[in-house]
């Protein structure tokens, strides 16, 4: 009926709860114990949330650079359970490694059989495991939000980008994420100026996943089907200038 409430759809009681407790977490040891336990659930609740992100993401890197080869040499960070190296395999890339600071997590994807390599790493706290220069290109998806991932890891994604290499990076717009959001563009925007790589794409997503609170949905028309909004930002590294006395 014309002026009826509508109640935005919402992911299940027992995922929200779940995924609320993991953006509520700051403590990093903490939150890396959270995701072990959470480990065997995880695939099933993130469909449970159609948690959209990463085809999205593997979608807007192809798509934008569609002579990418199949033999790229690609680092997936905050790897997961590896649902990004699923999307990457069924487009035929087959040279993937991951990163992830959970053990269980880094369990799970194993037994995927989709890495060539895959590395315990504590994203923001240590360096990433590869040389300078190693990958054609780096995703991060999902792990660039508040309380998870800090924007000081940027430097190290680009680090370990091969000059003309790319990086994609994500995160949520939904309310609780915005100031995040805010000081992630701020790094990305500053690096752009210091000329270390140029944004191709800045891609806004409405439906990136159910919301788990009324509050998360944005207040508009779209939001009665309960999904909160996410972007993918895709950047090519620049190559060296070359020396002022060559």
């Amino acid at each position: 009926m014309p002026g009826e409430a509508v109640t935005p759809r919402m992911a299940p009681e027992e995922v929200r709860a779940r995924v609320e407790a993991a953006h509520g977490l700051t403590d990093p040891a903490q939150k890396l114990h959270f995701y072990d336990r959470w480990a065997q659930d995880y695939d099933q609740d993130v469909a449970a949330l159609q948690y959209r992100a990463p085809r999205l993401a593997v979608d807007c890197l192809i798509n934008t650079c569609p002579g990418l080869a199949p033999e790229s040499l690609i680092l997936d960070v905050a790897c997961g359970t590896g649902l990004v190296a699923s999307q990457l395999q069924a487009r035929g890339f087959l040279q993937l490694h991951g990163v992830d600071g959970s053990p269980e997590m880094l369990k799970q994807a194993q037994a995927r059989g989709l890495y060539q390599k895959l590395s315990l790493c504590t994203l923001g706290q240590e360096p990433l495991p590869s040389p300078e220069g190693t990958f054609d290109a780096v995703l991060i998806v999902g792990a660039l939000s508040h309380g998870q991932v800090p924007c000081t890891v940027i430097p190290e994604l680009l680090r370990v980008t091969k000059p003309g290499g790319l990086v994609c990076l994500t995160t949520r717009t939904n309310p609780s994420n915005l100031p995040y959001k805010e000081a992630l563009e701020a790094s990305l925007d500053q690096l752009e100026r210091a000329g270390a790589w140029e944004c191709l794409v800045a891609q806004p997503v409405d439906h990136w996943e159910l919301a788990t609170s009324e509050r998360e949905v944005a207040p508009r028309a779209l939001a009665q089907d309960g999904f909160i909004s996410g972007i993918i930002y895709l950047y090519r590294k620049a190559y060296p200038q070359p020396s002022a006395d060559l």
